[in-house]
């Protein structure tokens, strides 16, 4: 006679899945992603355009809000708008900001704590208590915390909090799940306030050193996002996902 085991559902088909960020880069990937499993995606961005143009490109069933994820109010009332669900990704963030250390203007550096930590812990505090048990949260960092280049200290020190944050709230949250994709440079809209062949040189320059011989693309890292999502038994985990940037 079998044992008979109880297994947690899998996969995303009829999940309900919020994405803030979710209307650009790793976080639209992700929504598109996911939709194609199946799931009833939420985007949320600070600007009703793209959030409107994030769902002309989604299943109809989608559905968006503009909201300050700054604003403590804001994300409060968000979530009582969206109501119970599974997952939750955090990848908003605004474009990189570099600056070595005798030009680091302080209010500038606080400002990009703001989103970045401040906004993803109000997000997970007021959105916790609307997420079904089974559920997951996925934050987003990146590798420079493991290998900084000069001009990145505010940066660098950011991405050492998220992780410090995650692993707590995997502690403090259980048993929902919480992790965090740690990416390494990929094309995405972050890196758009440097010029377009600056830029694709830089790309093409630390590409070519990689493991992968390119950089990353947001559909790569929306991969990493889906198996979190989907990983029933990963929790407080940091998945580095970066070409084998941090070995060479």
């Amino acid at each position: 006679m079998k044992d008979k085991e109880s297994k947690a559902p899998t996969g995303l088909q009829g999940k309900k899945v919020v994405l803030l960020g979710g209307t650009s880069g790793f976080g639209r990937a992700t929504a598109l992603a996911a939709s194609a499993e199946g799931a009833e995606v939420v985007v949320v961005s600070s600007n009703q355009h793209r959030v409107d143009e994030a769902l002309a490109a989604l299943p109809a069933g989608s559905t968006g809000y503009a909201a300050n994820l700054t604003d403590e109010q804001q994300i409060a009332e968000l979530f009582n708008k969206i109501g119970e669900f599974d997952h939750l990704v955090f990848t908003a963030g605004e474009t990189l900001q570099l600056s070595e250390l005798s030009s680091i203007k302080m209010d500038e550096a606080k400002q990009f704590f703001n989103l970045r930590y401040w906004g993803a812990l109000m997000a997970v505090k007021y959105a916790s208590p609307f997420m079904r048990k089974d559920g997951s949260i996925t934050l987003t960092n990146g590798t420079i915390g493991l290998r900084p280049w000069k001009g990145w200290v505010v940066a660098a020190s950011l991405t050492c909090a998220i992780e410090g944050l995650t692993r707590a709230l995997a502690v403090e949250l259980a048993p929902l799940r919480v992790n965090a994709v740690c990416a390494g440079m990929t094309r995405t809209e972050l890196w758009s306030n440097i010029p377009e062949t600056d830029r694709e040189a830089m790309f093409s320059e630390v590409g070519g050193k990689l493991l992968t011989g390119r950089i990353g693309e947001a559909t790569d890292i929306a991969e990493t996002f889906l198996y979190l999502m989907k990983g029933n038994f990963t929790t407080g985990q940091i998945m580095v996902v970066d070409g084998g940037g941090v070995l060479v």
